[in-house]
């Protein structure tokens, strides 16, 4: 898509991508860094765990999160307390947010996602290396690598251990 195409919140809403979901920013359409095995297998397996291990929080992969008015993302994996939410947009902030880091990713911009979450009112994101196989935790009072290799959250607590994973 040309970059200096604007689209509304509208169209972007009821369209469809057949290569994966895009992510909209201020009327522009981003697309994501994805597509790997290896990308692929680590959300897989992260999704699985969660949903084996915590039937209190509905998980999903790429569902479309409206962090502000002219701003969705499309967290690799995002988590909401209790069952599947009415609408096809989740509106309120999910307890936590996984992105997957693609090789093509840069830190620049998973630092804005991270940041979008975060003001958003997420409480707690998790960024992953499947390269590296380290995670990374990140709240308002900053970011923390999980040297123990298990990723958490507080409130609800929830813990991923990244070993269980690859």
């Amino acid at each position: 898509m040309d970059v200096s195409t604007l689209v509304s919140v509208e169209e972007y809403l009821r369209t469809s991508y057949s290569d994966g979901d895009r992510e909209y920013i201020e009327g522009k359409v981003v697309e994501r860094n994805m597509g790997t095995t290896d990308h692929a297998h680590w959300q897989s397996r992260i999704l699985f765990y969660l949903m084996s291990n915590y039937r209190a929080i509905w998980s999903a992969v790429e569902v479309r999160v409206q962090v502000k008015t002219t701003r969705f993302r499309v967290p690799d994996v995002a988590c909401v307390l209790g069952s599947q939410p009415q609408s096809s947009v989740l509106t309120d902030p999910p307890v936590l947010v996984i992105e997957v880091l693609s090789p093509d990713d840069r830190a620049e911009d998973v630092q804005d996602k991270v940041d979008d979450y975060l003001s958003f009112g997420i409480p707690c994101v998790w960024v992953v290396n499947p390269r590296t196989r380290r995670g990374f935790m990140y709240t308002t009072d900053g970011m923390r690598e999980a040297k123990d290799g298990v990723l958490r959250t507080a409130d609800p607590e929830i813990a991923l251990p990244l070993a269980e994973i690859s």
